[in-house]
């Protein structure tokens, strides 16, 4: 990614080598300024990027505490903040992305440029918002909220550590656990995952074998690892967002909180951008069609099969007990990832989940709906007061000669199919 646009240095001393590194990287402009006119820097340059140049905490807590206001309510796209730490201290902000200050700055430019392409992402989708909307489209807006709130963690390990993780992490961020590498490679494929901490209890050739599966996927290259072990100096540079963080669940939880952020975020641009693409036909926050969309497409799949006839069948997946909208939405993109390229679900309001299985009769359906089933009861989220799985019920109906969207509704939720208004 192109490190061209205004870029800020902040240091209380020269950072005459850090400097000269972004420029020889194709930073440029590059301004420097200290802590206590880092705030007006800001809003006279406009920057891409900041940098943090020094490790420690600001010399002017006010200065620092303007400088994250800023960077917060930003008018336009996301502006990374870079911080260089020492391996024993947080972040001179708690918004910024930490990289340690004793590898090679080349690392740090990688994490750079990383978070630059993060609000390329973000530029280019506000402004296809804004063309979308101006020519008459369906709105489409980003979720708001924070996309932490959205973000699953992946907690990895066998020893005395993973517990004191799985509760620091747990309180902050939803969270899956795994007992051994090859169950941490089952969940990176079968969901979204944001952001990899692995404890104690695997051995040195697990850890880089688990290191190397992530560096040879393009899919999880930029996730970010934390490891409480050394990393080999070659898989680092190939895995920018990969850190040793000495073996405190308070430091791990500070130094990855930025970083899975910004991974999460990254995931809901690409949901907006898939849902702009279809003319505002998906869901940004499921990844699934939007209740409209899902009503308007499975009536004209009812026609269709009414005239030429056709297998159809629709699925009903509701839950035991009431979940939260996070534990909703978590379910709703696990299903997203099984649903076959011919079929297409949404999440109701009620946190129910519909889904219709076209070209698919009923028997074949059942196998279908039990798949899906099964690995939403045993990947699913659940609310930590639950002790039990998230068990799917599922409710299966096939059409039938003679049916209408009404009929063949009734026979899966129990009353007249209401479309969204």
């Amino acid at each position: 990614m192109s490190l061209q646009g205004p870029m800020i240095v902040v240091a209380e001393q020269p950072a005459t080598d850090l400097v000269e590194a972004l420029r020889a990287a194709g930073a440029f402009p590059i301004v420097e300024t200290k802590w206590a006119d880092a705030p007006t820097a800001f809003v006279a340059v406009k920057p891409v990027a900041i940098v943090l140049a020094e490790p420690g905490p600001p010399p002017s807590e006010a200065a620092g505490r303007m400088l994250c206001l800023q960077v917060a309510t930003v008018n336009g796209p996301m502006v990374p903040v870079i911080a260089r730490v020492e391996r024993d201290m947080g972040a001179a902000v708690p918004i910024a992305l930490a990289t340690d200050a004793n590898l090679p700055v080349e690392r740090m430019i990688a994490r750079l440029r990383g978070a630059l392409r993060v609000r390329a992402l973000h530029a280019t989708v506000l402004r296809r918002i804004d063309s979308f909307a101006s020519l008459g489209g369906r709105i489409v807006r980003l979720p708001v909220g924070d996309a932490l709130e959205d973000a699953t963690v992946l907690i990895a390990g066998r020893g005395r550590l993973y517990p004191a993780l799985s509760v620091a992490i747990g309180e902050r961020i939803g969270i899956v656990g795994a007992l051994s590498v090859g169950t941490a490679a089952k969940h990176l494929d079968s969901r979204d995952i944001d952001g990899i901490v692995i404890g104690d209890g695997f051995s040195a050739p697990m850890v880089e074998a688990f290191l190397t599966l992530l560096g040879q996927d393009p899919r999880f290259r930029d996730i970010p690892v934390a490891i409480a072990a050394d990393v080999p100096k070659e898989l680092g540079e190939r895995l920018p967002n990969v850190d040793h963080i000495d073996a405190d669940p308070t430091r791990i939880v500070e130094r990855m909180i930025p970083l899975v952020r910004l991974h999460a975020f990254e995931a809901r641009l690409k949901r907006v951008l898939k849902s702009l693409d279809a003319e505002g036909m998906y869901d940004p926050d499921t990844g699934l069609l939007t209740r409209d969309a899902f009503w308007h497409d499975l009536g004209k799949v009812v026609e269709d099969a009414a005239e030429r006839g056709g297998a159809l069948c629709v699925a009903k997946f509701s839950f035991d007990a009431p979940f939260d909208r996070r534990v909703s939405v978590d379910g709703a993109r696990l299903l997203s990832r099984l649903t076959r390229n011919i079929d297409f679900a949404c999440l109701d309001d009620d946190g129910t989940i519909l889904a219709a299985f076209t070209q698919t009769d009923l028997r074949n359906a059942h196998v279908v709906a039990r798949r899906i089933a099964s690995v939403l009861k045993h990947t699913m989220l659940a609310p930590h007061r639950e002790l039990a799985k998230a068990t799917a019920n599922v409710t299966l109906a096939s059409f039938k000669a003679g049916d209408t969207l009404d009929t063949l509704m009734l026979r899966v939720l129990g009353s007249r199919a209401v479309a969204a208004e």
